[in-house]
């Protein structure tokens, strides 16, 4: 029996780089998602014990690379809001600090900009540059989450309780100034951190509305044909709760749907699942 348990145990040491651990010492396995194991229709903790903690873990997002995932954390053992990311390097996959969070982080469909708010940095050789504004248009805003789809289209919030969700398109190469979305979308309370797709054919955020879960929940809005807005769905129990859940997004590789929930006394992580969710949710519009 302890051949056995050694033979199991040189593996697993095998199958983990020296190299691969969280802040929290836990080792994190070789392979994508951070070597997670994927899951179906039901929303799972993501990365139990590297990314989600007792604490307090939100707003976590991939870069197109899939080899970047970004995340704040902050409350109990971590007293101090960080940016930090988890980056595969040299075959393994390393957490580092980025910096005092300052913004939600969102990183362009390129991969070369990293948006926080109303400031964005842009990818060099040696990593990230100093923060950049994005313009007279948004200094104005303040904004928490921009997101942006693949054609330059801004989406993004504001921190107040009633919240307002703005556009911005570029037409004929030029930025536009900033337009709000119809009440589909900016209905409700704590209306925030929006995430419009790719592709520009849909808009999930979240907002406390009437016939909710609870607090804040995950509504979504199909593109129409005519290119209007279709009604708010709400993304349904299996998604929502009756905590705060929120910040939610799309992979880059759209196979999976992030989000964070807020689970009282301090504590907060970050849930993934299928994201065949949104589909699903089509037949709803």
């Amino acid at each position: 029996m302890k051949q056995i348990t050694l033979f199991f145990t040189l593996l697993f040491l095998l199958a983990v780089n020296e190299n691969s651990f969280g802040q929290s010492g836990t080792p994190i396995p070789d392979g994508p998602y951070l070597g997670q194991k994927v899951p179906g229709l039901t929303p799972e903790v993501f990365a139990p014990g590297i990314v989600s903690t007792k604490d307090w873990e939100i707003e976590g997002v991939f870069a197109p690379n899939m080899k970047e995932f970004y995340f704040a954390r902050y409350r109990g053992t971590y007293a101090d809001a960080k940016t930090y990311v988890i980056q595969y390097v040299d075959g393994a996959w390393k957490e580092s600090v980025i910096e005092p969070r300052k913004g939600e982080v969102f990183i362009s469909a390129d991969g070369n900009r990293m948006h926080l708010g109303n400031k964005y940095r842009d990818r060099t050789e040696s990593g990230w540059s100093e923060k950049k504004s994005l313009g007279p248009f948004f200094e104005a805003y303040p904004i928490m989450r921009l997101t942006a789809s693949k054609a330059g289209m801004y989406v993004f919030d504001e921190q107040e309780k009633i919240g307002t969700i703005r556009y911005s398109r570029i037409i004929n190469g030029l930025r536009q100034k900033p337009q709000k979305f119809g009440d589909e979308i900016n209905s409700g309370t704590w209306t925030a951190h929006p995430f419009i797709a790719s592709d520009e054919t849909y808009l999930i955020w979240d907002s406390e509305r009437e016939g909710g879960f609870g607090g804040s929940d995950l509504y979504i809005s199909f593109r129409q044909e005519n290119g209007s807005w279709g009604r708010a769905i709400n993304m349904g129990g299996t998604i929502n709760s009756k905590h705060d859940d929120a910040f939610g997004s799309v992979t880059p590789d759209g196979k999976f749907f992030f989000f964070h929930r807020h689970l009282g006394e301090g504590k907060a992580n970050i849930f993934w699942v299928d994201a065949q969710v949104i589909e699903n949710l089509r037949s709803q519009e």
